[in-house]
């Protein structure tokens, strides 16, 4: 596929845009920015006539292609208008509010069918969020309170006590104050030795310019902490004359080392993604370090920067303070070109001019580990006194989160309050699965469940030889899908099917023989999802997973299915991924669950699944 970009600037920053721009053409990722967003149709740059596709008349109709989609609004949605990238002068903002689309009827007209039951959502509309704080799970989210697109962003509130159970508060900020009349952003929230939490977020001032503030509790008696002031000394960080103003977001958590307190905000230098770096005595005056803590060239944008100590042994967690011998350090990105999220293990050294060195084996850039290959976006860490890392993003359950004993990558796996939601119960104990064969888990509530399925191999020679130009896996999976029959699988689940498999997600495995040891392929190929035909983006997600399987031959698979959400962990945890899928005719209780095989090597499956219920309380 060939595609051509056209430019009304011919600065030199617009010149290293096209360049970016014209690469992710050809590699085909425009396609891939689209994932989240379910509107291939509507949102995706247009080959060969120039024309961009995001006119006056296809926002138009843009809800009632929503609603003809099937769409669900999530964390992920934001529309983005390519001409802002290459002809304004370098300037941009990633947030495009639409006005005319702020509306309640695209969210209430579908949120019944495709609702998740388990999953956080928020009362309705657009999400984005975490903190412990005596006792108390906070999470707090962008939140459009008046339609399904971006636009009137507050911080909403939410509490919990187990992560399961969540209760909706009034929104912790909104725009109010000259440093923020134009929207209160991403952020995060910091507390301190004396127990007082802070929250630092991006504000929009009059000009437009992303600027960095605080808000404190007005009342630390009050448990759920509804209410925040913002105080008149803010914005606390500014981008100077050297930075640009409009690409300036998302402030970390901060730690302290020594006497200084440090902070990281999210932003670019022309295409190249800039974690800068400020340092702070007393928590209000902030000065800019003088180098970044880190830099990565043609990445372009960072977002929702995060930046979190993990142990080199046992999987507790670390206060985000933690420095030492026995200490290793994450840095995750979310990129704003590709719209996955990306990260890197390395040596944080603080003193005397902090430097974050990423450990070589680290692909640093597109090409790297990825917490989750599918639906996921502008994650968040947080850690509790119970000594466990957790991450979060506005759609998927709460992980826990730890260092691979490897130390080649990180692990995660759903919080286990959310067993606490499991029900009925069936167990399948060594079922054979020969080519072509499906069987299905039955005595379950298929569209709402979680799945725990151990498959064994007996022999790996049949496995197909790898091909070192495989280097995307989700091309891989869009080339060698669940029906394109194979060696050593695909094997593995087919998830919100319909009786006679009109509809289905499958996720699974498909084995490969490499040069040293076995390639693993992990996919949840929504491409077979719906019936729906219009609008509806259906991508084939899928992530290698590092896992040695000549010893043991076993390889296990964990799918939470809610409705419109299948989330998957490969091996343990060591290959997430999470898809957003609309079914017409697997929903509620027409919707079924299959394990299958469709590899010449039998494989056999130890399954146990489980109804899952309701929470009691879910942002009532």
């Amino acid at each position: 596929m060939r595609c051509k970009i056209s430019s009304r600037n011919s600065a030199t920053e617009s010149r290293q845009l096209r360049v970016a721009l014209q690469h992710l053409c050809e590699c085909r990722r425009w396609e891939n920015m689209a994932k989240t967003r379910n509107l291939k149709n509507i949102h995706q740059f247009s080959v060969g006539d120039m024309s961009h596709p995001l006119s006056k008349e296809m926002l138009k109709s843009l809800i009632e292609k929503l609603e003809l989609a099937g769409y669900v609004p999530d964390t992920n949605f934001v529309l983005h208008d390519v001409d802002d990238v290459i002809s304004n002068n370098g300037v941009e903002a990633s947030h495009k509010i639409y006005r005319d689309l702020q509306s309640k009827v695209a969210a209430v007209t579908v949120k019944q069918l495709y609702r998740s039951a388990y999953h956080f959502q928020p009362p309705m509309n657009w999400i984005n969020g975490p903190m412990y704080y005596n006792g108390i799970y906070h999470l707090f989210y962008q939140y459009n309170p008046k339609g399904a697109v971006w636009g009137n962003i507050v911080w909403a509130h939410s509490v919990s006590k187990d992560l399961v159970n969540w209760e909706a508060l009034e929104p912790a900020i909104y725009p109010s104050k000259p440093f923020d009349i134009n929207g209160c952003w991403s952020g995060s929230a910091t507390v301190l030795p004396n127990n007082v939490p802070v929250i630092f977020y991006t504000g929009i001032d009059p000009n437009q310019y992303q600027v960095q503030n605080y808000a404190v509790p007005a009342n630390l008696s009050d448990p759920y902490l509804r209410e925040w002031i913002k105080p008149d000394n803010n914005p606390i960080v500014v981008a100077d004359k050297t930075m640009n103003k409009t690409a300036f977001r998302d402030p970390t958590t901060a730690w302290k080392v020594g006497g200084h307190w440090r902070m990281l905000v999210a932003s670019r230098r022309k295409l190249r993604g800039m974690a800068y770096l400020y340092r702070s005595r007393d928590f209000k005056t902030w000065v800019k370090a003088k180098h970044p803590l880190h830099s990565v060239a043609n990445t372009g944008m960072f977002e929702c920067a995060d930046f979190f100590p993990v142990s080199l042994s046992g999987d507790n967690g670390l206060d985000t303070s933690a420095v030492g011998p026995n200490v290793k350090h994450v840095l995750k990105v979310s990129l704003d070109l590709t719209r996955y999220e990306y990260y890197t293990i390395g040596s944080y050294i603080p003193e005397p001019r902090d430097k974050y060195l990423v450990d070589k084996s680290f692909v640093d850039g597109w090409g790297g580990l990825r917490y989750d290959y599918g639906n996921y976006y502008a994650s968040k860490t947080f850690f509790d006194p119970s000594k466990m890392t957790f991450i979060k993003d506005g759609l998927t359950i709460p992980r826990k989160l730890w260092l691979d004993p490897s130390g080649k990558q990180l692990l995660q796996w759903p919080i286990e309050e959310i067993e606490t939601l499991r029900g009925q119960k069936v167990q399948l104990s060594n079922q054979q699965l020969k080519l072509g064969e499906h069987v299905e888990v039955k005595g379950i509530t298929a569209a709402q469940a979680d799945v725990d399925v151990t498959f064994t191999i007996p022999n790996l020679e049949k496995a197909e030889p790898f091909d070192p130009s495989w280097t995307n896996a989700q091309d891989l999976c869009g080339l060698k899908g669940s029906t394109v029959q194979g060696g050593v699988g695909p094997f593995g689940l087919l998830t919100l099917a319909s009786e006679n498999l009109e509809e289905y997600t499958p996720v699974f495995f498909r084995i490969f023989k490499g040069q040293d040891k076995q390639v693993v392929l992990l996919c949840s190929d929504a491409s077979s999802s719906s019936l729906r035909k219009d609008g509806l983006y259906r991508p084939s997600f899928a992530g290698f997973v590092d896992v040695d399987l000549a010893d043991k031959k076993k390889i296990s698979l964990r799918s939470l299915i809610d409705h419109s959400v299948v989330e998957s962990f490969g091996a343990g945890g060591k290959t997430c991924i999470t898809s957003r899928v609309y079914p017409t005719l697997a929903v509620f209780d027409d919707a079924h669950l299959f394990i299958f095989n469709n590899g010449t090597e039998t494989i056999t499956a130890d399954v146990e699944a489980w109804s899952m219920a309701k929470p009691s309380k879910m942002n009532s």
